[in-house]
């Protein structure tokens, strides 16, 4: 373990979600204010009490994981994370560093990569190859025990393993070092970053890739979460007097993190640096939340302390902003609670590709270092009518400008979960 923690790098970054491919697609949607969020097309839902979401339609699944063979053992999650986690990695550079080294020096390299993954854990999905079956043996189980290999894909177990991406992308790129899959809903991608950095920072990895992959766009996921009153009818409204809920999306977002002195050594361009995160339950409840912010609050608070920076030199805050009436206002109080009176600019993604689940902390990630590098914080373009209890929340349907290179994202999950993040941008030298 390193005496001194490692400074840690951003130095790679890739994503895809209803709103593009690449992360300057998903920007310009999201400054430009275009939406992913359409009717359905994965399945007639006519019938159903929500009938949007944020699909990923028209693109083949050989544009994002090449090898066919590999399909039929993977599920659409996994799709979307190989390719993320792809992008992220061949935009740091670091192959090609690998690839320059002697045998020796190159097998040490590849035993100090990481590879963290934030996974949504598995879908109702999961279970729809055993349909037909259940139909055929109309509750007779010795029918059902007796057609099963025959009837059901024996891939199945390998296709719904929750650590798929994980272990395709270390054997893919031959990243051999520390790892870890974390299911823990919508802050696993989060938690994944958080713990990519803290393997760097204390000795564990000199480089990591950091992926959160969801894809819970299903008839049963849709029909549940509408039945708890958690979805939008039309739209996600953040902030929103007239907010009635959230939307799901799909898709994957990953960054490479590197120590930040190696990082500067081989020249690689910096994206940014992970300063800090803070993670914390407030013990209510599956979907839960205390009204006061507390547990966001809370977050917030040991992300500053982890990254030790005040919360003046904050300049700005990606919410977890998904739509639904109690996450949104206990939000608002917990960045009151935090940062007084003034704020810095405050906004939110989710409206342009919806709610991606495990993926949505850090495709808000990635987005957050784009609106620092480019010195733009997005408006939330479908925020109409701010909700007037969030008066003093400078959060705002225009764009506005950050107070500092530092931006801190926001977000939660089920079982009253809060992740809070600190990064810095390190934007691009001047030309001599």
């Amino acid at each position: 373990m390193s005496a001194t923690p490692e400074r840690v790098a951003i130095t790679g970054g890739g994503a895809v979600c209803g709103a593009g491919l690449t992360v300057d697609e998903i920007w310009n949607a999201v400054v430009t204010g275009r939406t992913a969020v359409k009717p359905i097309q994965h399945w007639d839902g006519a019938r159903w009490p929500t009938r949007v979401a944020a699909e990923v339609v028209g693109v083949d699944n050989r544009t994002l994981v090449e090898d066919r063979k590999l399909h039929k053992t993977i599920s659409r999650t996994d799709l979307f994370g190989l390719y993320a986690a792809r992008r992220a990695i061949d935009d740091s550079g670091v192959a090609a560093v690998r690839a320059a080294l002697g045998e020796s020096a190159a097998a040490q390299f590849s035993d100090r990569c990481g590879v963290f993954a934030g996974s949504g854990g598995g879908t109702y999905g999961s279970n729809y190859d055993f349909f037909p079956l259940l139909t055929t043996a109309q509750g007779d189980l010795r029918v059902f025990g007796r057609e099963l290999a025959a009837t059901v894909n024996p891939m199945w177990l390998l296709k719904n393993l929750p650590n798929n991406v994980l272990c395709h992308v270390g054997i893919r790129h031959g990243f051999k070092g520390t790892n870890a899959c974390i299911t823990n809903h919508c802050v696993s991608g989060s938690m994944a970053v958080a713990e990519a950095a803290a393997a760097i920072r204390h000795g564990e990895a000199d480089r990591a890739v950091a992926v959160g992959h969801d894809a819970p766009i299903e008839p049963e996921t849709v029909f549940h979460y509408a039945s708890a009153g958690l979805l939008a009818r039309e739209e996600l409204r953040p902030f929103s007097a007239e907010r009635d809920g959230t939307v799901l999306g799909e898709g994957a977002a990953a960054v490479m993190l590197e120590t930040l002195v190696e990082a500067k050594q081989r020249g690689a361009a910096l994206h940014g640096e992970h300063l800090g995160s803070g993670c914390c339950n407030e013990a209510m409840g599956v979907i839960e939340l205390r009204p006061d912010g507390d547990g966001m609050a809370r977050a917030i608070q040991l992300a500053l302390a982890d990254a030790n920076v005040s919360p003046r030199a904050v300049g700005m805050i990606v919410a977890h902003g998904n739509g639904t009436l109690v996450s949104d206002a206990s939000e608002a109080l917990a960045i009151r609670e935090v940062f007084g009176a003034s704020p810095p600019p405050v906004t939110g993604f989710k409206w342009a590709f919806g709610h991606l689940i495990a993926a949505s902390g850090t495709l808000d990630l990635v987005l957050a270092l784009k609106a620092l590098r480019e010195r733009r914080v997005p408006g939330i373009h479908s925020l109409t009518a701010l909700d007037p209890a969030f008066a003093l929340l400078p959060v705002s349907a225009k764009s506005q400008s950050p107070r500092s290179d530092i931006a801190l994202v926001l977000c939660r999950g089920f079982g009253s979960l809060n992740v809070a993040t600190l990064v810095r941008a390190i934007r691009p030298s001047p030309p001599v």
